[in-house]
C-alpha cells in the first residue's frame, strides 16, 4: 500500500528491467507511467498491468529530445496531478574497442544513457520541487566502477550517471528529493543475451552467488530506494551484482 496513488515514471519500461520494475510498482498500487520509443512492447506492459488490476499509462517519447520529454511530463501532470518517483532506466549499448568505435556509436550511447537522464531529470525536478518531495533513481552499472573491454561509450555514460547522481543529491536535498543510482551486475536481459556463453560462465564463477541476476532483483532495489524505508539515503550508488569480484 506504500505506493498507493503515487505516480511513478519509468523510462525504458517496455522490456527487461524496466518492464519488471513497471509491473512491480503497479502491484504495489502505484500509478505507473512508461516513457519509451517501443510502442508494441510498452502497450503489452500496460495491458499486463491493467489485466492485474493496476493502473498504467504510456507515452511514446525519445528521451534524447528535451522538448519531447517536457511535453510528456506536462501531460503526466495534467492527467495524474503529480510525479513522485522517476526511474531513469532507459539505456542502450553499441560496443566496440576504441580503435574500431565510430563517432556515431559514441554519440548514440552518450545521447541516450547520459543526456537522456539529464533531460528527464531536468523536466521532472520542478514538479518534485513544488511538491517538496520526490525520488529519482538512475540506472548506472558495475562497469562504471570496473571498466569493461569494448565499452568506452557505455562505461563513460554510466560513470557520468553516477557523477550526476552525486551532484543532484546535493542540489535537490533541500527540496525533500533524494537521488540515488543502482549499479546492476550481469542480469538476464536481452542485452546480456548477446554476451558469449563462455564469458557468462566465467562471470558466474566470479560472482559470490554463482548466478546471473534476475530482472526482479533490480526492480526490487528500485522499489526499496523509492520507499520511505530509504528516506535518509541519497547520493549513493547501490551495487546489485551478486557479489561480483573483478
Amino acid at each position: 500500500m506504500e505506493f498507493k496513488e503515487k505516480v511513478v515514471v519509468i523510462t525504458g519500461g517496455s522490456n527487461g528491467i524496466g518492464k519488471a520494475t513497471a509491473v512491480q510498482f503497479a502491484r504495489a498500487e502505484a500509478n505507473v507511467v512508461i516513457l519509451d520509443l517501443d510502442v508494441v512492447g510498452a502497450e503489452e506492459v500496460v495491458s499486463k498491468i491493467e489485466a492485474e488490476g493496476g493502473n498504467a499509462l504510456f507515452f511514446q517519447v525519445n528521451i534524447v529530445e528535451l522538448p519531447a520529454v517536457e511535453a510528456a511530463v506536462k501531460a503526466v501532470c495534467e492527467q495524474l496531478g503529480r510525479i513522485d518517483v522517476l526511474i531513469n532506466n532507459a539505456g542502450i549499448t553499441s560496443d566496440a574497442s576504441l580503435k574500431k568505435m565510430t563517432a556515431d556509436q559514441w554519440q548514440a550511447v552518450i545521447d541516450v544513457n547520459l543526456t537522456g537522464v539529464f533531460n528527464c531529470t531536468k523536466a521532472v525536478y520542478p514538479i518534485m520541487a513544488v511538491q517538496g518531495s520526490g525520488r529519482i533513481i538512475n540506472a548506472a552499472s558495475v562497469v562504471a566502477h570496473n571498466g569493461n573491454f569494448g565499452q568506452t561509450n557505455y562505461v563513460a555514460s554510466k560513470a557520468g550517471v553516477i557523477g550526476m547522481t552525486k551532484v543532484w543529491a546535493r542540489e535537490f536535498g533541500r527540496k525533500g528529493i533524494t537521488v540515488n543510482a543502482i549499479a546492476p551486475g550481469y542480469i538476464k536481459t536481452d542485452m546480456v543475451k548477446t554476451v558469449p556463453e563462455e564469458y557468462l560462465q566465467e562471470i558466474k564463477t566470479r560472482t559470490a552467488l554463482q548466478r546471473l541476476g534476475e530482472v526482479d532483483d533490480i526492480a526490487n532495489a528500485y522499489l526499496f530506494l523509492a520507499s520511505e524505508r530509504a528516506s535518509f539515503i541519497t547520493g549513493t550508488t547501490l551495487r546489485v551484482d551478486g557479489g561480483l569480484i573483478v
